[in-house]
């Protein structure tokens, strides 16, 4: 068995997906599954698939982070892999991965290249976010040529070796969902940390298939992805920073979200309305959805 690597997944309601990744991952690998209170069988498919994986039940859902966290807390090797439940890898794509932190000890993590389940390539990688605006959306048809140093790597996938990981501390636990990868990110690098885009690492990223999305989930999404931009102006440019795109997002989202309505496009106007509250209640400091109070400590067993 490995003693360099364990591999973490976070999964809720993922059991249309978490089969695929199971069976793709190498089994010499420990495996530790973090569960957001999942209600369908994803569990019942993990014992099955990897009675060896520790797994860490979460009684209510506490997002990616902080479900991430946990999982990190328990590793006791030199590099954790984390891995969506969406998510395809083999051993070729690991060893990639490995062999690149091998290659650059000073970095702290390491991504794939992503195919979608078509076979073409997605992004995987980014400027910073304020540089996004800046530079347009990246695209490539074809995979670099060689290993590069990037300012954003995708948390869909990513190697990280843990002494590093440590070093800043785990994931931001006031981030319930969206842009932890990016704060992760920005983290190391404000420590020294770089961080590598392993081109001969080339995984399947399905995108979707872990919820089974309703009218209260894209209300969820689309809140917490406008929350979590802000809470992220916030922390690194300050509360007038915050507060000036949350005004400009707030007052944008909500008008659109009132015309959609108008011309009865429900769906369009939902996502917006969802977008104008998320803005305003990070901007009034309200907590991002479904956080426990902040000094209350979620139970969570833990079995292998």
């Amino acid at each position: 068995m490995s003693t360099s690597l364990t591999i973490i997944t976070i999964t809720h309601n993922g059991g249309l997906v978490i089969g695929g990744l199971l069976n793709s991952l190498p089994a010499e690998y420990p495996l530790i599954v973090v569960d957001n209170a999942s209600q369908d069988d994803t569990l019942n498919i993990v014992t099955k698939l990897r009675p060896d994986a520790q797994i860490i039940r979460n009684q209510t859902g506490l997002g990616y982070g902080v479900a991430a966290s946990r999982g990190l807390a328990a590793v006791d090797t030199e590099f954790a892999l984390l891995a969506n439940p969406d998510a395809l890898l083999g051993k070729d794509a690991i060893d990639a991965l490995l062999q690149a932190a091998s290659d650059y000890p000073d970095a702290a993590m390491f991504g794939p290249i992503h195919k979608d389940g078509n076979g073409d390539i997605e992004l995987s990688h980014d400027v910073e976010l304020w540089k996004r605006s800046q530079y347009g959306r990246l695209a490539y048809d074809e995979a670099p040529q060689g290993s590069a140093c990037v300012e954003f790597l995708s948390g869909a996938v990513n190697l990280v070796r843990m002494s590093a990981i440590r070093d800043v501390g785990f994931y931001d636990p006031e981030i319930y969902l969206y842009f932890e990868d990016d704060d992760m990110c920005m983290r190391l690098r404000q420590a020294g940390h770089s961080l590598i885009l392993v081109a001969n690492s080339v995984v399947t990223h399905l995108n979707g298939g872990s919820v089974r999305p309703n009218r209260a989930y894209y209300w969820e999404k689309y809140w917490n992805i406008a929350w979590s931009r802000i809470y992220f102006e916030r922390k690194y440019k300050g509360t007038c920073a915050a507060h000036k795109l949350a005004l400009a997002r707030g007052l944008k989202f909500g008008w659109k979200g009132i015309c959609y309505g108008v011309i009865l496009k429900k769906s369009k106007s939902w996502r917006d309305l969802a977008r104008s509250a998320g803005s305003f209640a990070a901007m009034f400091g309200v907590r991002a959805s479904k956080l426990p109070p902040a000094s209350h400590n979620t139970n969570a067993k833990t079995h292998s």
